[in-house]
């Protein structure tokens, strides 16, 4: 796992991020950070009471054409970071009570990761770790992140490569993305949750897009097939239109589409699932980055 020839995602760009060579995700080989704080609004076994201590990196190496945290994933704003600061980070994340520390876009700076939570750790970190990733993350990178990571929240977002090739210009996405997971849960195998709280285990989020039903109900016949109840998965209908979307991205997911899909959960038997209310897809739960 290396910035100097980088292939930490499955794009692939093989450039010397230590010299300011610049990939897809315009990154150099510092991290950079937009935000650092308690979020309340993961999953109820990942946020809980007191909130995960959530970490977001700027840039990304997927870059989804509808993505709602575009200010830090397109523009790369934030503030620059060491491996130390980020240590720093994650120990004052715990001071404030953080059920976890929860790393988003994480991919492009999982050398990163990987060494700052051993610093963290060797100053008396004891938190669960979280990799909040899209899962377009190399199996490479994420065996280097073997015993590092106690917990992988994981978007599986395309299972056609038409669509994720149109929205993310990535086409070869699902096959990286079912090989990325089956990873995670190769280590990670059995979830653990104490009082309520997941401590390690793989959740997989299938954000539901407008007019794409039929494709989200063939991301979880897949992975629930594959892995039944021993990973939770979550059924997300948060979908926020941004401006000058194209239809059908240009409106909300309706109740009908979100029913039809948690119908469907039902019918495969799902019991580890997380579902949604409505009134979750809205601009002010988008977090409001330091920038």
């Amino acid at each position: 796992m290396t910035y100097a020839n980088c292939t930490l995602c499955e794009r692939k760009c093989c450039v010397d991020r230590t010299r300011g060579e610049l990939g897809f995700c315009k990154m150099s080989d510092t991290p950079k950070i937009a935000l650092a704080s308690l979020h309340m609004w993961e999953e109820p076994v990942i946020s809980g009471t007191r909130g995960s201590g959530t970490i977001f990196f700027s840039g990304c190496s997927l870059r989804c054409v509808f993505c709602q945290n575009y200010e830090i994933s397109k523009k790369s704003v934030g503030k620059e970071y060491t491996d130390f600061d980020i240590a720093e980070t994650m120990l004052r994340l715990e001071d404030l009570g953080a059920h976890n520390v929860n790393f988003v876009t994480p991919t492009h700076f999982a050398l990163s990761v990987k060494n700052a939570a051993r610093i963290a750790k060797e100053r008396g970190f004891s938190l669960p770790l979280v990799y909040n990733t899209s899962s377009y993350d190399s199996v490479d990178t994420l065996r280097e992140l073997d015993n590092t990571v106690d917990i992988y929240l994981a978007d599986y977002k395309y299972f056609l490569p038409k669509t994720a090739g149109a929205l993310a210009s990535a086409e070869n996405y699902p096959q990286s993305a079912r090989l990325a997971i089956a990873e995670m849960v190769r280590q990670q195998p059995i979830a653990l949750l104490e009082d309520g709280i997941m401590k390690r285990g793989v959740i997989v989020r299938i954000l539901l897009l407008p007019g794409h039903v039929a494709e989200a109900k063939l991301i979880l016949k897949e992975i629930y097939s594959e892995y039944g109840d021993g990973i939770y998965i979550s059924l997300m209908n948060q979908y926020t239109p941004m401006e000058d979307m194209p239809s059908p991205l240009d409106r909300r997911v309706t109740k009908a589409e979100y029913g039809e899909l948690v119908a469907y959960a039902e019918k495969l038997g799902v019991k580890n699932a997380f579902v949604q209310e409505f009134g979750t897809a809205d601009k002010s739960y988008i977090p409001k980055f330091d920038i």
